[in-house]
């Protein structure tokens, strides 16, 4: 069987910035507090309307991991997208990306299994790619977490943040690559 590999990655993180000394206005919080149990100093929040949907992210940075493996969007056979917080129920937020992008021949789809979501993306990429199935496979994370987030909770509002993540995998020529997958 073929293993696959990481040849290129690429990420998208929104402009607007968040820090914790943000959060001690909107929630009862402090900075120290934060810090001493997250490590977490700020995080990104989108704005809608700004290219910073869900599958806006993912486009930009699905283009940047494009470029590192230096394919065209032409030449992915599958395009799947971790998140819970898609632009929309259906389409796939893949599908958006795959428009996005020009990959006219590629299969989009979405996973949703929280945080989990990219490593759950990449093993099915990878076992397509190993099974033959599929030469080149893009894999994105991207969440607009902060969407859905309950900005009254300080137990949750300050660990979630907004972004996308992507990764394109080919199928390795010298048998190096990714060792295997275990999803329980």
């Amino acid at each position: 069987m073929l293993k696959s590999y990481i040849a290129g990655t690429g990420s998208m993180t929104p402009k607007r910035v968040l820090s914790n000394k943000d959060l001690e206005v909107i929630v009862d919080t402090s900075d120290e507090w934060i810090t001493r149990r997250t490590g977490i100093k700020e995080r990104r929040i989108s704005t809608n309307g700004n290219g910073e949907s869900t599958s806006d992210m993912a486009t930009v940075a699905s283009l940047k991991a494009l470029d590192m493996a230096n394919i065209s969007s032409e030449d992915l056979d599958m395009i799947i997208v971790g998140t819970v917080t898609p632009d929309h129920q259906f389409p796939a937020s893949a599908c958006f990306v795959q428009k996005a992008l020009g990959a006219t021949k590629a299969a989009a789809f979405d996973v949703s299994a929280g945080c989990s979501g990219f490593i759950y993306a990449l093993s099915i990429a990878d076992n397509a790619i190993a099974t033959g199935n599929c030469n080149n496979a893009l894999v994105i994370g991207a969440e607009r977490l902060s969407s859905i987030t309950n900005w009254e909770d300080r137990t949750t509002c300050v660990l979630l943040g907004d972004g996308a993540g992507a990764a394109v995998l080919k199928p390795s020529t010298d048998h190096n690559g990714i060792l295997s997958t275990h999803l329980q």
